[in-house]
């Protein structure tokens, strides 16, 4: 009977928990829907790390944080004193992570080298630099197959290139020549399904990939930059022995 009587309450004390905390997600949205007219849709109200502090996101990834009554918002970051950890980004990292195997490798070139055992991505644009020394470092890896998806975001050139790279019989030879050899491909005549470069910056944008090279592992993790070759190989042994 005592026992019988100490989940009922406690499912008694699940139920307010919940209803209190939906009440205070309504309460958050409806202050600062009331108080800033032009935020944008809000994707989620839950509590922060911060007692009292509650995290609001928006715009899919961006966050931001209210007290308890929406009267007062907070614009930043929440950093971990005893591990100097940075939540916030930890959190936006959480919210933007990439799935490897459910990247779309139709939109992608790409390229086999020796056995191709391991993998890796790469979120490039042909006018890069950082891209093209890149391309030079990972060219000479061994037994790795690289898809490289193009995100023209450096112009209209950049965008021309990519449609001619992407369009040409050999893309991954053409995409080679250019970035290794500086060969400029060859345009494109006549029609070309060139979509996948735009569902590529789609992609980029919804995982928050704002500048390239940003280069994804097999098991999820991401670095941006022309990372040196010595750590590309690491975290390829790091994500083959997690797979």
């Amino acid at each position: 009977m005592k026992t019988t009587t100490v989940r009922l309450a406690l499912a008694a004390a699940a139920v307010i928990a919940c209803g209190s905390a939906a009440a205070q997600e309504a309460a958050i949205r409806k202050a600062l829907a009331e108080r800033l007219p032009t935020m944008p849709k809000i994707d989620e109200v839950r509590p922060s790390p911060i007692a009292g502090l509650y995290e609001v996101r928006y715009g899919g990834t961006e966050i931001l944080y209210a007290d308890a009554k929406g009267e007062y918002i907070v614009q930043g970051a929440i950093l971990d004193t005893k591990t100097l950890t940075n939540l916030t980004e930890a959190r936006q990292d959480q919210l933007t992570a990439i799935d490897f195997a459910k990247l779309p490798f139709k939109d992608a070139i790409t390229l086999r080298q020796g056995s191709g055992k391991r993998q890796l991505a790469v979120f490039v644009d042909p006018n890069c630099g950082y891209c093209k020394r890149f391309e030079r470092d990972i060219a000479g890896l061994k037994d790795v197959t690289i898809h490289a998806f193009l995100m023209p975001i450096l112009g209209p050139d950049s965008n021309a290139k990519s449609r001619d790279i992407w369009c040409n019989k050999d893309p991954a030879k053409t995409w080679r020549a250019w970035m290794l050899d500086g060969v400029v491909p060859p345009k494109t005549m006549g029609a070309c399904d060139a979509n996948a470069l735009a569902r590529n910056v789609a992609l980029g944008q919804r995982h928050r990939i704002n500048g390239t090279p940003a280069v994804v592992f097999e098991d999820g993790t991401r670095k941006p930059g022309a990372i040196p070759i010595d750590q590309v190989e690491k975290l390829l042994a790091a994500a083959s022995r997690k797979s």
